[in-house]
């Protein structure tokens, strides 16, 4: 039996998917990786988004695709670098329109652990990567995996704000129950899109917003 070292809440709910046959092959993949290649974030790390903000906590999810792939960036949380690492160009830009929305000054610090200490659920569709190589992970279950994160969110919760930025966050909204949680979609904050609707969609705004009507605490972005 695998026995994943995730947050008690988190567990107790997955814990079906951790002894399915993908999971199985999964962890033997990862096994076998790591003796070849150096791996991102560290072991302790992988599973950081769901140790920061358990099932029952969880308000706002944010869905990225993979983790950073180079040194010491990658620390479980997705857009987000650990203290002392120079931001990302896609977390400068989500700083710049959070400025703009909210009129926060620029933070200094890439690391999100205070959003999702407030119940934003950082969560990457892939989990690990090989170092220096972009999407070397996917495809070999953990996309099944947080999958399942998603849909065991949107059944057993109410409430929820899914912030969908970019094509491929966005379809995941096809596991995500509307009638009963609420989608906003941008592009993505990477310079290649941000200009194409991630500038001036106000969602952190927007998502307080929700949150409130609800009788919420918001979120201190």
């Amino acid at each position: 039996m695998i026995d994943p070292k995730i947050e008690p809440s988190w567990k107790s709910v997955l814990i079906d998917e951790f002894n399915k046959p993908y999971f199985v092959a999964l962890k033997d993949f990862l096994v076998e990786e790591k003796k070849k290649y150096v791996v991102y974030p560290a072991g302790a790390n992988i599973f950081n988004a769901f140790a920061c903000t358990p099932f029952d906590q969880v308000k706002v999810v944010i869905i990225g695709q993979d983790p950073y792939h180079g040194p010491g960036q990658a620390h479980g949380l997705s857009f987000s670098v650990p203290e002392g690492i120079q931001k990302p160009p896609s977390l400068v830009n989500i700083f710049k329109e959070l400025h703009d929305d909210i009129g926060k000054p620029i933070p200094e610090s890439g690391n999100l652990e205070a959003w999702a200490k407030q119940g934003v659920l950082l969560l990457n569709a892939t989990l690990t990567v090989r170092a220096n190589q972009a999407g070397s992970h996917q495809k070999h279950g953990w996309e099944q995996f947080t999958d399942s994160v998603i849909s065991t969110l949107s059944k057993q919760k109410t409430g929820l704000v899914f912030l969908l930025w970019g094509r491929f966050a966005q379809d995941k909204a096809t596991l995500i129950d509307a009638s009963k949680h609420f989608i906003l979609k941008a592009a993505h904050p990477s310079p290649l899109s941000a200009y194409n609707g991630f500038f001036g969609c106000k969602h952190f705004s927007k998502a307080n917003e929700i949150l409130l009507s609800q009788g919420k605490t918001p979120i201190a972005w």
